[in-house]
């Protein structure tokens, strides 16, 4: 069986790697018959020659190879026909720009595997990387306030080494008695939640956080049941909301009230109820100063997210009277952190938990005869055709 850990194409600036050196020598170590190949890269947060003097093969192309792993789509020139590939494509979401992706994997006759679809016999994701996402966003909404009201100024997070870095910087920050408010119960969640924790800021219930006033900063962790109501006054539950959400709105504008800033960890569904609206933002009670939007920006949940921010550009303003992106430091303007790649600031942490997760959930499974069935039932195109499993694509391959 021979690997290849491709050089990211897509993004030229992504830095992120699926395995660390290290942690491909420990591949190599528990599995003799695994030949590994790693494409040479000069941006990679590991060097070429951190693979090679742990023993793994560095080369300019891995042509020859079985199974090819890589973070972001490939460009489809560069994909080899006959081959297996492990990637995130957007193609589950039938995003337009993705469909000619998928058909180029059926033309070459691809065994294509999406991270997305890796999940175990109770259809839980095995793969993700929303909390490292959920991390670098708390840490981007904080330094966000503090540069709208000139109280601190934090370095970008893609100039710092880590996770640790982040949370240190913040730590020696005193903060005024801010309310953050998070949507979302997700890893995404998670990962913000654990730097709050980190710095101390306490977590209280929903209603302390609704009606009690502090006097150091709190934040509420609050779910679909929090934020939502159904339109007929009637009370429900999980599976009514997930089953039947456009029966439903949102009376989030409680939390508007009283909230300085909003981080949105929860995933788009179709029909959901949109979380915060325009009219909750013209409220002239609304009190929020910065919204992080982490996981799926541009989704329409939110009303101030119009567009993707960048990691050279994280943050702009939103003016809700007018509707439209103004200046950060616009005196009505809320500001927005919408990076829509936001582990790429941490490449080397999330490098190494990606990694971790792969070897884990996924590497076993070549060797074991995938006795839990999670390669088959992640495996969206074989031998030029859909699977069974995911044969709903076919009329996005169609144009229909």
């Amino acid at each position: 069986m021979k690997i290849g850990i491709i050089q990211e194409r897509k993004n030229l600036l992504d830095r992120r790697v699926v395995f660390s050196p290290f942690q491909l020598a420990k591949i190599k170590q528990l599995h003799q018959d695994v030949t590994i190949k790693v494409e040479s890269s000069d941006i990679r947060i590991f060097s070429d020659d951190q693979y090679k003097n742990l023993g793994i093969e560095v080369s300019s192309e891995s042509c020859d190879c079985d199974f090819y792993f890589g973070i972001n789509a490939i460009p489809i020139e560069y994909l080899i026909p006959n081959k297996s590939y492990f990637f995130f494509s957007n193609i589950l979401e039938k995003q337009t720009h993705s469909k000619q992706l998928l058909q180029t994997l059926l033309k070459k006759n691809i065994d294509f595997y999406d991270y997305e679809t890796l999940v175990d016999s109770n259809n839980r994701r095995l793969i993700g990387l929303e909390k490292q996402a959920g991390i670098v966003g708390a840490y981007n909404a904080i330094r966000a306030f503090g540069l709208k009201f000139e109280l601190f100024k934090l370095p970008k997070a893609e100039t710092l080494s880590g996770k640790n870095a982040l949370i240190n910087h913040l730590k020696r920050l005193t903060l005024p008695p801010l309310k953050f408010v998070i949507t979302g119960t997700d890893n995404g969640t998670s990962g913000i939640k654990e730097v709050l924790n980190a710095i101390k800021i306490k977590e209280v219930s929903i209603e302390n956080y609704l009606t009690k006033n502090y006097s150091q900063p709190v934040y509420t962790s609050i779910d679909v049941l929090s934020y939502n109501k159904r339109r007929d006054g009637q009370l429900f539950d999980f599976n009514d909301f997930f089953d039947n959400p456009q029966e439903y709105e949102s009376n989030f504008e409680r939390f508007t009230k009283v909230s300085d800033i909003f981080f949105n960890a929860h995933f788009h569904a179709n029909v959901a109820p949109q979380i915060l609206t325009r009219e909750m933002l013209l409220n002239k009670d609304c009190k929020i100063k910065v919204v992080a939007d982490i996981l799926s920006p541009v989704n329409g949940l939110i009303a101030c997210t119009l567009r993707s921010s960048t990691i050279a550009e994280p943050l702009y303003g939103y003016w809700p009277s007018e509707n439209k992106e103004v200046d950060v430091f616009h005196p009505a303007a809320i500001v927005v952190m919408a990076v829509d790649n936001l582990t790429c600031e941490l490449p080397k942490d999330t490098s190494e938990v990606f990694g971790e997760m792969l070897m884990q959930h996924v590497i076993p499974a070549f060797f074991d005869g995938d006795k839990e069935g999670i390669l088959k039932r992640a495996k969206i195109t074989e031998k030029g055709k859909l699977t069974q499993a995911f044969s709903y694509l076919q009329d996005y391959i169609d144009g229909k």
